[in-house]
């Protein structure tokens, strides 16, 4: 099993999953290197603090403060944390709207709160799309 795909079912909770398109970043190859290669970009799962560091070194971005920013906008991530669908494509918005970057945590089950964290650790992932804006999703680890 991949790191992603560990990570995706919930049996990696202390680190974060991060995604970079070739478009967003340069030097999409070293960090392929040091994680998983996709058809146009590079998934890295690293330890938690260690992954936002080096998040915020590769995008430029405080990794809480933009998924403050996503959490504002709910829309579809793919499964694998790869991509997703722009809620703005929907509203007929201009432009290309490709995952540009994602960020993505696990929290682990919580049964003391109510809702979907009552049922297995979460995943919450987030989206910087090319029209410029953010979004997320959060769903049960395993389930997707």
């Amino acid at each position: 099993m991949s790191d992603r795909e560990e990570f995706l079912a919930g049996e990696r909770p202390d680190d974060v999953l991060m995604y970079f398109s070739a478009a967003a970043v340069s030097g999409v190859d070293a960090l392929a290197e040091r994680g998983e290669r996709v058809d146009d970009g590079a998934v890295l799962v690293v330890e938690g603090e260690t992954g936002r560091s080096a998040f915020q070194n590769a995008v430029s971005v405080d990794p809480m403060q933009f998924a403050k920013r996503a959490m504002g906008t709910e829309g579809d991530v793919d499964p694998d944390c790869t991509g997703g669908v722009c809620p703005a494509a929907d509203e007929g918005g201009n432009g290309d709207h490709e995952a540009r970057f994602v960020f993505a945590f696990a929290e682990e089950q919580n049964t003391e709160v109510d809702g979907i964290y009552q049922e297995g650790d979460v995943i919450h992932a987030y989206v910087s799309c090319s029209c410029g804006e953010a979004y997320s999703e959060k769903w049960l680890a395993g389930e997707r």
